[in-house]
Formats: structure tokens, sequence, C-alpha cells
């Protein structure tokens, strides 16, 4: 997902952490195929679920589209592919 200038300065010191730049582009950090954002929990019954760790300060774009929407999905193919360990 694109993060723009009022996007990082929204996510003020997450940021770094959260986003990485592609050229002079900045990108949503992606590990194992979901936002590096999300925090796995797991329930008392066992089942298990994301949350978002910078929802109050989350991009507009996640703001604006409904996760798993095809207009998210689109996004994410979006995004330039870096080599392994590079981003």
């Amino acid at each position: 997902m694109r993060v723009t200038g009022a996007d990082w300065e929204r996510l003020r010191e997450d940021a770094e952490r959260v986003a990485h730049f592609v050229g002079h582009r900045a990108y949503m950090r992606m590990q194992g195929g979901r936002c590096v954002a999300l925090v796995s929990r797991v329930g008392e019954d066992g089942g298990s679920w994301h949350l978002c760790s910078i929802y109050e300060r989350r991009p507009q774009v996640c703001r604006d589209l409904q996760r798993g929407a095809p207009e998210c999905e689109a996004e994410l193919a979006r995004k330039p592919r870096l080599p392994p360990g590079a981003g």
C-alpha cells in the first residue's frame, strides 16, 4: 500500500518500522503476504485474528479500502516487487 507524505507524518515514530521506500515512493512493509502492522492474536477458543497496531494512524489508503476488497488486492498487486531480503 502506498504511503503519502501526510501518512508518513501521521505514522510518526512508527513510520520507519512499518513503511519503506522503493525509489522515491513509500510503501507499507509486507511480511509473509501481510502488512507488518498487523499483530496476530489467539483467542481462548484457539481461533486467531489480526489487529492493526497503527489503526488510529493508518495510511489513508487503508482508511479508504475495505480489507480484502478487490481494490485492496489491486493496490497490493501494484506494489513494485523487491528482491528477497531488500525490503
